[in-house]
């Protein structure tokens, strides 16, 4: 098939994006696929190139991939990168190499091809891509909205609140606590405050990055994830900080955590959070896959945290892991979002 690895953009996860895309579009062609990775910022050429031979062609991004940073990237840099334009999502040629394609592979994260609007697209186009719909991608990327799904579908969340930019000082939460931006990934923004300084600094940091911010309840315990492909929950993992919590840092820095797969817990406890895992992949109305986000208290208490849904595909992230643990390789698992993916259209 001729498959567009779609990537990059101006995301706070450009890098992580950029490195999953790698990965999976050397996988896809591995397969013997006609894989090429493309940019979704930046795009291919000028309006008006010949686009004829862009399949045979291994990448369409003019810049080396280069290992994910210590620290997010600054969006407002790259942007200036790109000539002419820069406030379009969308670079050249886009929609065009996208439309040539068989299916495109997202493997964007973040706002940009989380939030539904790429989706939407899309399907105005006629554009099958991997994973989640519109609605499905719009629900859980919005943690808010997700989180109220879930408490009264009966799935246990963190107790919390939603803070305003304009209204910051009007209510001081317990501590500890989380703050975190609504619509965010990768724990862009994310700070555990342990006063009312580390408070209004985590607030600061956040607001940063969005205008609505959620408040929650600190959980001590363990934290684990749990993926969904078709359905299907694969093996529990634990993901255990070496120091600090699960940030940005520790989550793409290799040796920052340990990750056991699978989970060294009870058949009673993995089987719970695989259960809440199809749970919240149902009621969210989610597809071909994702992966899920767990907390666990010393009182075997579970809390859902989030659910991401083009969930992180680099030589670190915990999908690829849950999957060689089912004896799935890279490749396989490449390969099995795409077809997965493509039976969705069948169903149409």
């Amino acid at each position: 098939m001729k498959i567009v690895v779609l990537a990059g953009g101006i995301s706070t996860e450009r890098e992580v994006s950029l490195v999953t895309g790698k990965g999976v579009c050397d996988a896809l062609r591995k397969n013997g696929h006609k894989a090429v990775l493309l940019d979704l910022f930046f795009g291919y050429g000028e309006d008006g190139i010949s686009l004829d031979n862009v399949f045979e062609k291994e990448s369409l991004i003019n810049d080396a991939i280069h290992d994910i940073n210590v620290i997010d990237p600054n969006i407002d840099e790259i942007k200036k990168l790109r000539k002419g334009d820069n406030n379009s999502l969308l670079g050249s040629n886009v929609l065009n190499i996208c439309r040539m394609a068989d299916i495109v592979f997202m493997a964007l994260h973040g706002a940009d091809g989380e939030n539904g609007k790429l989706q939407a697209t899309f399907d105005i186009l006629g554009i099958k891509y991997t994973g989640s719909g519109l609605m499905g991608s719009a629900l859980a990327m919005d943690k808010l909205i997700s989180k109220k799904i879930l408490k009264e579908s009966g799935i246990p969340v963190p107790k919390g609140f939603t803070v305003i930019k304009e209204n910051r000082e009007s209510r001081v939460p317990d501590f500890p606590c989380v703050v975190k931006p609504c619509c965010g990934g990768s724990s862009v923004g994310v700070s555990i405050a342990n006063n009312k300084e580390e408070y209004m600094e985590a607030l600061e940091t956040a607001f940063g990055y969005e205008d609505l911010i959620l408040v929650e309840n600190y959980i001590k315990g363990r934290e684990f994830s749990v993926g969904v492909v078709d359905g299907k929950a694969y093996p529990v993992i634990e993901i255990i900080p070496k120091q600090g919590f699960y940030d940005y840092k520790t989550k793409y820095q290799p040796g920052m955590a340990d990750d056991i797969c699978p989970a060294m817990i009870s058949e009673e406890l993995a089987g719970q959070l695989k259960k809440y895992a199809k749970d919240v992949y149902n009621v969210l109305g989610l597809e071909a896959y994702a992966r899920i986000d767990f907390l666990v208290n010393a009182d075997g208490e579970i809390y859902c945290l989030e659910a991401n849904t083009l969930p992180g595909m680099t030589p670190t992230s915990l999908l690829p892991q849950e999957a060689k643990a089912d004896n799935i390789s890279y490749e396989e698992l490449c390969e099995k979002i795409v077809s997965v993916s493509m039976e969705k259209y069948k169903k149409d």
